[in-house]
């Protein structure tokens, strides 16, 4: 007689067959899991006539809240697209959740909400029912997706108007349901292309409250040219240009890398010649600016030579000449200086 434990898949002092195909996929679910939310290396769109996309990589972690910025032709839009499975690279690779977007685009999509930039929604459908809609679109059981609708109509502001008719409602509350109908099915990846365009200050500022709201629960690759909306949103930022990355860091410390040559700006009450004389002369110093101000102050600024942090020197100069200082600073740089610094005579007309 045939061994029953053989005929069945058990070896012996071993498991069934399905038992280990089973602990396969839990080994790939964890690595799933652990592994970054965003993957891409060398990918490249080309048209033809012009390249959108030349070659770019990167990666986002889970949990992270990323800026894609760039000006408009950049790339930003056609690389969200391939990452959302919706247009396929010339070549390269990329993986969303630890999926290929090119050979597992399904599992893809279930695991991202994208908001595109035209928000295109059925104006003649009533909020409450386009997105119970979308939700069963996009897998969810008749219970669950009644449930996921209250949740994201609550999460979103859209109570009051949930009964109203998209096309009758304010650009700020369309924008509001094109947001639910991104989390309606509770993906790990929010993919925002332009969240606040065409809106007026205080519908910005309920969208921004928003998106930073997103933040707790999700990872957020929001794409921008509003360099404002970065700053106050994300932790990291990637800069796109000609459809190659000229930068991606944190904010901080893209601010701080270029920051190594800014300028040291002092308000002192002393003679302008005298201070121009003091300074200029210095090997730490590349070059010296006096400006006149109120009364007697005199505005200094110095530009040092080869990234030297020259405050000290400053203040040890002004107070040996006995002049009075009533002010001295590091210039700063915002992301907007760093943007137009990177892209400087870079930026084409598209």
């Amino acid at each position: 007689m045939r061994d029953e434990s053989r005929a069945s898949g058990v070896e012996e002092g071993g498991n069934p067959d399905w038992d280990k195909l089973g602990g396969l996929a839990t080994v790939s679910a964890r690595m799933q899991l652990t592994s970054p939310m965003i993957e891409v290396h060398d990918l490249t769109k080309r048209y033809p006539g012009r390249t959108a996309v030349d070659g770019i990589s990167f990666t986002i972690g889970r949990g992270e809240v990323v800026g894609f910025l760039g000006p408009n032709g950049a790339g930003k839009s056609t690389t969200l697209r391939i990452l959302s499975s919706f247009l396929p690279a010339t070549s390269g690779t990329a993986r969303v959740a630890g999926f290929d977007v090119f050979r597992e685009p399904d599992e893809v999509r279930r695991r991202i909400g994208y908001m595109p930039e035209n928000n295109p929604l059925h104006l003649d459908m009533r909020v409450r029912e386009y997105l119970k809609f979308r939700a069963r679109l996009k897998g969810l059981g008749w219970r669950r997706s009644r449930e996921r609708v209250d949740a994201v109509l609550e999460q979103c502001g859209l109570v009051d108007v949930s009964s109203r008719i998209i096309g009758q409602l304010s650009k700020g509350y369309r924008q509001r349901v094109g947001l639910a109908d991104a989390l309606v099915h509770e993906p790990d990846l929010i993919i925002l292309d332009e969240p606040t365009i065409g809106l007026d200050p205080h519908q910005i500022r309920s969208v921004r409250a928003l998106v930073k709201e997103l933040a707790q629960r999700h990872t957020v690759l929001l794409s921008t040219h509003i360099l404002s909306e970065v700053e106050m949103t994300c932790s990291r930022v990637l800069i796109l240009h000609r459809g190659r990355i000229l930068a991606a860091d944190r904010t901080q410390d893209l601010e701080r890398r270029l920051s190594l040559d800014g300028q040291v700006i002092a308000e002192v009450a002393a003679p302008a010649a005298a201070l121009r004389e003091v300074f200029r002369d210095l090997p730490e110093v590349e070059s010296v600016e006096v400006q006149p101000m109120d009364g007697n102050y005199q505005r200094l600024s110095v530009q040092p030579r080869n990234g030297a942090d020259v405050r000290e020197l400053v203040y040890g100069e002004i107070r040996a000449q006995g002049w009075t200082m009533r002010e001295l600073t590091r210039s700063r740089h915002t992301l907007e200086d760093i943007f137009i610094h990177l892209t400087r005579g870079k930026v084409r007309e598209d």
